[in-house]
């Protein structure tokens, strides 16, 4: 992959969540803790059913005093929607910002030759740019950064980055999320997964101490009381590419539900598939795993950036 390349993340939608109870309304309904956003910090959360069924995963960003929740798009309406079913007399106002804000990111060496203190040195912190533009850092094995402002603004952006960058696809961007282990949920995959089978815990995606949310009873015994049969694996896949969703086999498997599915998945620059994959632990560890049922295409276990030996017993 060019180490210097320009994305253009309309594929992403935003939430703007604004007035003065946003925070508190916010904080009782996803999965990390919402007062510890700000202006200099992002987070990673989990929006549930009641059940601990991830309908979204999302970053929160503190921008222009409003809260923003960045998220696949084809997953921004019916989130919306749901959303808006509990503010009930709450000071808070829930709206599509897609149109109204741009998003962009950026990857690579030339990342840092942002405009000094521009350039957030940490995954997750944020940083208030000119213009009102939102930079965040984002994990990945090089500096990588969303920016998200105005058309205005960003299009000023996009024209100064574009003489030393190259344009890179939203593909490219998923296959970035894929090698950090940072998993996004999309219509196929709604309710398949409680936020530990997807790691969320291992991506400072969910707080233990925080209080009540929407599912927070089914995470919490999960997390304090239950044992994980299932977790997230970066894996490589012969052939194409399975879409969200794909089911997983397994000879070994004992489950009724089978022995996992596919997160997501992207092409990489030399052709071959990786994928974020929920499997059974058992099966990942000792059984082989394949696509679909025992003539589909093989799994390979690759390594994820984070381990595994802070999870749940």
């Amino acid at each position: 992959m060019n180490n210097c390349q320009l994305f253009d993340l309309s594929d992403l939608g935003l939430i703007r969540a604004s007035g003065d109870e946003s925070e508190y309304f916010l904080q009782g309904q996803l999965t990390n803790d919402i007062t510890e956003v700000t202006s200099e910090r992002s987070q990673l959360s989990g929006y549930c059913t009641p059940k601990g069924r991830l309908l979204a995963t999302m970053r929160v960003i503190s921008h222009g005093g409003d809260f923003l929740l960045l998220m696949p798009r084809e997953r921004l309406t019916p989130v919306l929607q749901r959303l808006s079913m509990f503010v009930l007399m709450s000071k808070v106002t829930l709206s599509d910002a897609s149109d109204e804000l741009q998003t962009i990111g950026l990857y690579g060496d030339c990342a840092t030759a942002l405009p000094t203190g521009d350039t957030p040195t940490v995954a997750d912190d944020s940083v208030a740019a000119d213009n009102g533009v939102t930079i965040v850092r984002i994990a990945a094995d090089a500096p990588r950064f969303l920016l998200i402002g105005s058309a205005g603004a960003i299009t000023q952006r996009r024209q100064h980055l574009t003489e030393t960058t190259t344009p890179a696809t939203d593909q490219q961007w998923r296959l970035l999320d894929i090698r950090a282990g940072l998993p996004s949920v999309f219509d196929a995959t709604i309710e398949a997964f409680v936020p530990q089978m997807v790691n969320m815990h291992l991506v400072n995606g969910v707080s233990f101490s925080k209080g009540c949310y929407t599912g927070q009873e089914i995470v919490a015994r999960m997390h304090y009381l239950g044992k994980l049969k299932r977790r997230m694996y970066h894996v490589a896949i012969e052939g194409e590419c399975p879409a969200s969703g794909a089911e997983l086999y397994s000879p070994q498997s004992q489950s009724g539900q089978g022995s996992g599915k596919i997160v997501m998945s992207a092409t990489s620059e030399e052709g071959v598939c990786e994928a974020l994959a929920v499997i059974e632990v058992a099966n990942a560890e000792t059984g082989e795993v394949r696509l679909d049922d025992e003539n589909g295409a093989k799994l390979e276990i690759l390594e994820l950036p984070y381990s595994f030996e802070k999870s749940d017993k």
